[in-house]
């Protein structure tokens, strides 16, 4: 391989990565990372349900928090919580509606049966506006969405 074919490959290392249709990696944002049980700031509870909604679909935090996300599901089918921007989780989602059974291994993410409980605990390192949704296939599109406001720290 020459030097021109190194580079080419090295350069679509992350690009082949993220095309694979394994669901353990690729999928984490630049919105934050997964955050420390042990340095949480508040805890928020959001609800998801049936009628396609989360509870609360908007969401207000501070720059440097970590977040604990106690997410309850009170709907009796299957829902989740992913954080992303938007263009990224539609994107999931369309990569969902083609391999249905994916499995969900990422920090930013939780799926839930009805009823259950879980957490996602997030730090959002920087100020801006991050979404969080249900990729499951239709969820998304009948309007299972939210925004997360990442206001600067005081």
């Amino acid at each position: 391989m020459n030097r021109r074919q190194t580079l080419l490959a090295l350069a679509l290392m992350p690009l082949m990565a993220n095309a694979a249709g394994n669901h353990g990696g690729g999928h984490q944002e630049t919105t934050g990372t997964a955050g420390d049980p042990a340095q949480v700031d508040r805890t928020i509870e959001v609800t998801m349900s049936d009628r396609m909604r989360f509870d609360p679909a908007r969401i207000d935090v501070k720059a440097g928090q970590t977040i604990r996300f106690a997410v309850k599901n009170t709907g009796q089918q299957p829902h989740e919580m992913v954080i992303g921007s938007l263009d990224k989780l539609k994107e999931h989602a369309e990569k969902m509606r083609r391999n249905p059974g994916m499995k969900h291994e990422e920090p930013n993410m939780l799926r839930l049966d009805g009823g259950e409980t879980g957490e996602v605990i997030w730090h959002f390192a920087s100020p801006g506006e991050v979404d969080f949704a249900c990729l499951i296939p239709g969820h998304l599109e009948a309007g299972m969405k939210g925004t997360i406001d990442v206001q600067p720290a005081p």
